[in-house]
């Protein structure tokens, strides 16, 4: 059975034409990539010379972000509008290290295994129907002594006030709808999902939002967004 949410996929196609407008639906996106970036760097190392593949990578702001420090990138999603917006937005921008593909997760294992030195899968996963999926996927693209990237949403009261009730309903920083609690992931459900396929757990970091300062910071604090980076045998 495929693992993907056709009403999920319709959600980000109706908003394609606005991935990359920072005053848009999207702009928490833009305003947590500098974040997810230097955290991804800083765990890994320079990814300058590496091949990078990012998994659900939408409209491709992670993705064009990782290919201007040197990598060479392939972003894949099944969203068709999403990508054609990304691979418009890396031609207008020039950059030439970045390739995208309308390819699941799983099928590019299966096509590529061991292919790449960083995987990456940032804010996607809880918009599946079977994220453990996913993980065994990454487990599968990256070679060894390479890592994988994931980041999404704990599940618990706290996440559901701060990430639907608030972010969705009251801030408005995001669309009414666009996450679904049940779908949440705890990070210990997450960590036995990645040891279950080889991938050891390194790093974890939550992510905030102060709406007094309107600004994201990482932080020690997994309760609600929450950063994991882990790394597979050599």
């Amino acid at each position: 059975m495929s693992n993907v949410d056709t009403q999920e996929l319709a959600k980000f196609s109706d908003l394609a034409h606005k991935w990359w407008d920072p005053d848009s639906e999207f702009r928490p996106l833009h305003e947590i990539n500098p974040l997810r970036l230097d955290w991804i760097e800083r765990c890994a190392g320079p990814l300058a010379g590496r091949s990078v593949v990012d998994i659900g990578c939408g409209g491709g702001i992670l993705s064009e972000a990782m290919a201007r420090q040197g990598a060479q990138v392939l972003g894949v999603d099944l969203a068709e509008r999403s990508l054609k917006v990304a691979q418009l937005h890396a031609l207008e921008a020039g950059v030439s290290n970045l390739e995208y593909r309308e390819v699941a997760a799983e099928a590019l294992a299966d096509q590529r295994p061991a292919g790449f030195d960083v995987v990456t899968c940032m804010e996607m996963m809880e918009h599946v129907p079977q994220p453990s999926s996913i993980v065994e996927a990454c487990a599968r693209l990256v070679r060894p002594g390479g890592w994988v990237f994931f980041s999404t949403i704990n599940r618990n009261a706290r996440s559901w006030l701060h990430a639907i009730v608030g972010a969705e309903y009251l801030l408005k920083l995001l669309p009414a709808g666009t996450h679904d609690h049940a779908r949440f992931i705890r990070p210990h459900e997450l960590a036995a999902w990645c040891r279950g396929v080889g991938l050891d757990l390194r790093f974890t970091k939550g992510m905030g939002y102060n709406p007094v300062t309107r600004r994201y910071a990482l932080d020690d604090d997994t309760r609600v967004n929450y950063l994991v980076a882990c790394q597979k045998a050599a």
